[in-house]
């Protein structure tokens, strides 16, 4: 039973999204199962107790399996461009629920309500491409070595896709892989993070009626709920050929190994540790808004989060106090005010791994410019909301090496050409994001050249924070490797497979093999 509390502030969300019934007063709420573990799902905001949800229990997920198995007879065989038509669909559902959609998000999370808007365009992005790419499921043609033969490739369906997504991106990252997915023909079993239950309840329902409405049956989209022990039993499961997962490196390196057990497939989009280089060719202005946002959006809660700043020595002292005087102008609190840049970090635990970094780093031999801190009183009641930090430190140090989930901002120096600073970005264990601020364009095209950054992302002059879907999302090294979203990223959800066709009447072997019979 998913129950929510007396809290009328989100209620008439919860009703929009229809998690709980339009007459229903706030302390009931919608059922899910009979059995289970409650989990609650707390907001950050203001610590207030939205709803309890059960988690899925073994008997759940073994339904849930079958159901979806059957489901994909169906789904498989429908032409690619009935199935983009679902999609569009949904997509309408999304444009049309937007709002409430975004503002759960938000109030969920505790992202800021712009951020909370922009995840669910992402959502409608990710679906007018996929409604585009239904018609685009190409394969390949070849030249044959034998006469009156063709070869070609194509791509089929995986079948069931197992999805473990995250609470920082509550419901985008499901839908870079679940539209990409269903265009393709799979069907889905999404496992949304524990602490961000409510936002995949209201996605699956918005999916359920459209497929409802198509008379398709209901396995297309399943979602179950839970702890990493509801998430095992995907990854354990051999009907299960596909696991996405996003999360920390540690989960990723559990995941990798149990699915590449049993000879599964696994796209992992683990941790990041995101660099921008300033170079004395930067535009200090766009250097400013590029680095501040990357380091505060999200309450640098994001994978592609800004973390390091490296720095030309020659202009290190400019930037640097052009960075502190813009946090000074940061203002912090609710994020479903619009007037404020930073929200809360998720939860208690992300509170202690901030404090614990800002620790560290002073006793690894950094310097704090700009204080952090929990802030309490009067609108700070959840215990969650933290300053964003800055400190000055060393590439090698072990907290710098380390992804602290966090608004902590750490700054460097390099001297010297762009080389020894590419050599900085890319000195550590993750490779997801990374970006150059300069105006000369020899720099640029060495940070992206081969000997450049080892990043799945490289930009310059943006950010490291802020993806468009048109675009493979991913990254290298201990970031597991994966590519989501746009580009070619399709292909991982299919199986491919040669064919080779003769239309002779004779059966000539390859490399000229001699087989007379």
């Amino acid at each position: 039973m998913a129950q929510t509390t007396d809290n009328a502030a989100i209620a008439e969300t919860l009703k929009a999204l229809e998690i709980i019934s339009e007459n229903a007063g706030t302390s009931t709420g919608l059922q899910t199962s009979n059995s289970g573990t409650l989990i609650t799902s707390v907001s950050p905001v203001d610590g207030k107790d939205i709803a309890s949800v059960t988690q899925t229990t073994p008997e759940e997920y073994e339904q849930v399996v079958q159901t979806a198995a059957e489901a994909f007879k169906v789904w498989r065989v429908m032409p690619a461009p009935q199935r983009g038509e679902v999609v569009r669909q949904f997509n309408e559902e999304l444009r049309r629920l937007k709002e409430p959609l975004g503002k759960l998000v938000s109030y969920e999370m505790g992202k800021s309500y712009q951020e909370g808007l922009g995840e669910v365009q992402e959502m409608i992005d990710i679906c007018d491409f996929a409604v585009g790419l239904s018609r685009q499921l190409h394969g390949l043609t070849m030249h044959s070595e034998r006469p009156g033969h063709r070869m070609y490739e194509q791509y089929h369906p995986l079948g069931i896709v197992g999805i473990i997504s995250a609470f920082n991106f509550p419901v985008a990252v499901w839908s870079w892989n679940t539209a990409l997915a269903w265009v393709c023909g799979d069907v889905c079993i999404w496992k949304p993070s524990e602490k961000t239950p409510l936002t995949g309840i209201a996605c699956q329902k918005i999916a359920a009626r459209v497929f409802a409405k198509n008379n398709l049956p209901e396995g297309i989209s399943c979602l179950i709920n839970g702890d990493y022990t509801v998430g095992e039993l995907m990854t354990k499961d051999e009907r299960v050929p596909l696991v996405s997962a996003t999360g920390s490196t540690r989960m990723g390196k559990q995941v990798a190994q149990t699915v590449g057990a049993r000879l599964g497939k696994s796209l992992l989009e683990l941790g990041g540790n995101n660099a921008i280089i300033v170079t004395p060719d930067s535009d200090l202005k766009m250097t400013v808004i590029g680095a501040v946002f990357g380091a505060v959006g999200t309450a640098g809660q994001r994978c592609t989060s800004t973390r390091r700043l490296i720095i030309h020595e020659s202009i290190y002292d400019k930037v640097k106090n052009a960075i502190v005087d813009a946090y000074g102008q940061l203002r912090i609190g609710n994020p479903l005010d619009e007037n404020n840049h930073v929200g809360p970090v998720i939860d208690k635990d992300a509170v202690k791994n901030y404090q614990n970094a800002l620790t560290k780093v002073v006793e690894e031999g950094g310097k704090i410019l700009v204080e952090g801190g929990v802030l309490e009183g009067e609108g700070y009641e959840s215990g969650c909301y933290v300053k964003p930090a800055i400190a000055e430190a060393e590439n090698h140090y072990e907290i710098v090496q380390h992804e602290t989930f966090a608004p902590v901002l750490y700054l460097m120096k390099y001297s010297g050409e762009v080389e020894n600073a590419i050599e900085l970005q890319n000195g550590v264990r993750q490779g997801l994001s990374s970006a150059i601020m300069t105006n000369n364009l020899r720099e640029a095209e060495r940070f992206l050249s081969v000997a450049g950054s080892d990043c799945g992302i490289a930009n310059v002059n943006i950010g490291t924070s802020g993806a468009e879907i048109g675009g493979a999302f991913g990254g290298e090294k201990e970031t597991g490797g994966g590519r989501e979203s746009g580009s070619d990223a399709w292909k991982v959800y299919m199986r491919r497979q040669t064919n080779t066709i003769n239309y002779t009447t004779e059966l000539p072997l390859a490399q000229g093999i001699k087989f007379d019979l």
